[in-house]
């Protein structure tokens, strides 16, 4: 060999030893994650269906301009962004409301309103890796659109509620603390506040900023910490609408879950009216999902074309994982069901190599009839195949041997055993 084909030959072997990860903020599915992924995809779609919420799916890649027009600066700078080969300005897209309202504007006239969308999908953000947040993640966005009257923000509130009932959470768990940007713009308007922006921007990091740094950001409008902690805390101060939702949730029975909280000011422009966050009550995590009232998005990303009122909410795969493997109730409700997951039903084992070609057929017919079924595919002990049923968590078993037609059927539940004289019979006795 000379050295241009050993230098090809050394370059070939080091490309193949490279062990290559995911990227940071990305994660792999293993059967396990899987399974957990799939638990939660069936609790949000259980819950939604109950709720007679049609499902929808949008484009992972969207036109960059779609969420420049939709949002502010702070959520540009976490896109995924970049140019197509046909030199086109696109981005993974980072969350699913100007991808909803895209195809709400282009559909709307095919559907009577209001409109009640859910969608379960990835979204993807550039930003700092902490507990409960990555760079791609899995949302449950559920929507209301076409009805302004606060009923519908109550039925998307109980969606929210219903959604971690159905968890296994209870209400010592969770709270969700919801508050109404109306109270603070009619808070505004007697105070004389023109830069409403700026002072929500406040308002939303009240708990976490120093005083002394919360005074001097107060101090610009004229006011102390006294003066605005007493208008968060005086219940009168609730808007109108907010206190609808609150009668609508008591009739439901769910009104306890529901907590004003007028610091709860949710960062995107485009709210207009009542938003809510989930929290844990043990304030372990940071919010488990949010989302509000938000009439006017339809409008902007249509140039008015379309003018459709809309409530909405979304919750992260992530963070809710975290959550239910940290609450014991909850982890043993997603335990249970993920036991009846199990890849296997039933396994057949071969006792007679001289069999095996019929019991493919008696695998197949299993099959067939709707039954999860594995088998050996290679020759092995008896007891090996035993153990591997049990294993692959099947709870029964169907010897295939020398008797061929008949077959054993065990139950590896109660340990019973009983003779079929043949595949129909025992497709029958399962």
């Amino acid at each position: 060999m000379n050295l241009e084909n050993l230098d090809r030959s050394c370059n070939h072997t080091r490309m193949a030893d490279k062990r290559f990860n995911s990227l940071p903020g990305f994660r792999d599915f293993a059967p396990n994650d899987c399974a957990i992924r799939n638990y939660l995809f069936t609790t949000w779609r259980k819950v939604a269906h109950r709720y007679g919420f049609l499902e929808y799916e949008a484009p992972i890649l969207e036109e960059t301009a779609l969420y420049q027009k939709k949002t502010g600066d702070e959520l540009n700078t976490q896109l995924f962004r970049f140019e197509d080969q046909g030199g086109r300005d696109v981005t993974m897209r980072p969350e699913l409301t100007a991808s909803l309202a895209r195809i709400v504007s282009g559909n709307q006239r095919n559907y009577p309103k209001p409109m009640k969308w859910f969608e379960i999908g990835p979204c993807f953000r550039y930003e700092r890796q902490q507990k409960g947040r990555t760079r791609e993640f899995i949302q449950f966005n559920a929507d209301i659109i076409g009805e302004n009257n606060p009923a519908a923000d109550a039925e998307l509130i109980a969606v929210a509620i219903d959604t971690m009932l159905e968890l296994g959470f209870t209400e010592k768990d969770f709270v969700i603390r919801a508050s109404d940007r109306q109270s603070w713009l009619t808070y505004c308007e007697d105070k004389g506040i023109e830069d409403i922006t700026g002072f929500l921007g406040i308002i939303d990091k009240i708990e976490r900023m120093k005083p002394e740094v919360l005074a001097e950001n107060l101090q610009k409008y004229n006011l102390t910490e006294e003066e605005v902690r007493g208008f968060i805390e005086d219940p009168a101060n609730a808007s109108e609408s907010f206190q609808q939702i609150q009668q609508n949730l008591e009739a439901r029975g769910l009104g306890k879950y529901l907590k004003l909280d007028l610091t709860i000011v949710r960062g995107l422009a485009y709210y207009t009216g009542t938003v809510f966050e989930i929290f844990d009550t043990s304030h372990s995590m940071r919010a488990i999902a949010g989302g509000g009232r938000y009439d006017d998005l339809l409008k902007v990303l249509s140039d008015g074309v379309v003018d459709l009122p809309c409530t909405g909410f979304a919750m992260g795969d992530v963070v809710i994982r975290n959550f239910v493997e940290e609450t014991p109730h909850a982890k043993a409700k997603m335990d249970a069901w993920l036991k009846t997951q199990a890849p296997c039903d039933i396994y057949v084992v071969i006792a007679d190599e001289d069999q095996r070609l019929n019991a493919l057929g008696v695998i197949s017919a299993l099959r067939n009839a709707g039954h999860k079924v594995d088998y050996s595919m290679v020759e092995a002990k008896f007891n090996k195949q035993f153990k591997t049923a049990e294993k692959l968590g099947a709870t029964h078993t169907v010897i295939v041997g020398s008797e061929f037609p008949q077959l054993q059927l065990k139950n590896l539940a109660v340990r019973s055993e009983e003779t079929k004289e043949n595949v129909e019979e025992l497709i029958a006795a399962l």
